[in-house]
């Protein structure tokens, strides 16, 4: 299984329909009416972006303002760019170590209840993450509320991942002896494996809003424009959309069930099903 699949044009989108201007609205007062700044700038005018409009200036076509939208507008997409790495980075350290534990089995069913998706979370691996791990300032700032709000949206849906009486284990049904060894499950896509709080992870209303509430208070505060909104929820469709597709995509497999055949009786009962039986529970079961 690849790492997840971020599309990242997605985000820009969501950001640059905002309309977010520079300077913010807060700082910036109209020089319409000085003619003395229009005449000390006139030479100043006719100036197109340089990059894709993250932001638009106060002031169509004034240098000054251009240049800081251009050069503003590409920390913002670098820093999109880099918390979708490092998301994905993060999902795949978890993958490594991930697994399914207590599961029931019984006869071909696995039966799961809420909390036995097992794994790390994801906060530390997104902080660390080798595309955001030298961020400083206010962008690293982002970067935490980032890593907290994934964190505990994808806890959210994986301490509610049951498995549903699926049918991992067809040998099961019928196994000549008096305990079913060690099997692997049938593969299936993970997204069998259902959860209550899976719009944690599909819908980025919830991600954007714990991204919201993981940022400074004073940051918050300073941000009149609510630049941080539209850079969390630009990330949160992205993240969003790619977990919609891994959970469709990423294959459950080599979850090793086993178990007592307690209606074996050789040589009127042949055969009989696994009942009460268990797992291993050992990382692996994502890998692929």
């Amino acid at each position: 299984m690849p790492s997840l699949t971020m599309i990242k044009p997605l985000g820009w989108a969501v950001f640059m329909s905002k309309m977010l201007k520079l300077p913010s609205k807060a700082d910036f007062k109209d020089p319409q009416d000085k003619p003395q700044y229009i005449k000390g700038t006139q030479n100043d005018w006719g100036f197109t972006p340089t990059f894709m409009p993250f932001f638009t200036p106060q002031h169509p076509g004034l240098k000054h303002h251009q240049d800081s939208c251009d050069t503003i507008g590409k920390e913002f997409k670098d820093l999109h760019d880099k918390c979708c790495d490092a998301i994905s980075f993060a999902v795949d350290m978890w993958r490594l170590q991930a697994k399914f534990k207590d599961l029931k089995v019984m006869a071909v069913c696995a039966i799961g209840s809420p909390g036995c998706l097992d794994g790390p979370k994801l906060e530390s691996n997104i902080k660390n993450a080798p595309s955001v791990a030298a961020l400083s300032g206010n962008y690293a700032k982002y970067r935490d509320a980032v890593a907290k709000g994934v964190s505990k949206c994808f806890a959210d849906w994986q301490g509610q991942v049951m498995v549903p009486g699926l049918p991992w284990y067809p040998a099961f049904a019928a196994f000549p002896g008096p305990q079913g060894p060690p099997m692997p499950n049938v593969p299936m896509p993970l997204i069998t494996c259902v959860s209550s709080k899976m719009t944690s992870i599909i819908m980025p209303n919830d991600m954007k809003a714990a991204m919201i509430d993981a940022l400074p208070q004073s940051m918050k505060k300073e941000d009149k424009d609510k630049q941080h909104e539209a850079l969390f929820e630009s990330i949160a469709t992205v993240a969003s959309l790619a977990f919609t597709i891994w959970l469709a995509a990423q294959q459950v497999m080599l979850v090793m069930g086993k178990g007592p055949i307690p209606t074996f009786a050789p040589p009127y009962v042949p055969v009989g099903p696994v009942l009460g039986g268990d797992n291993i529970a050992a990382p692996g079961h994502l890998i692929a």
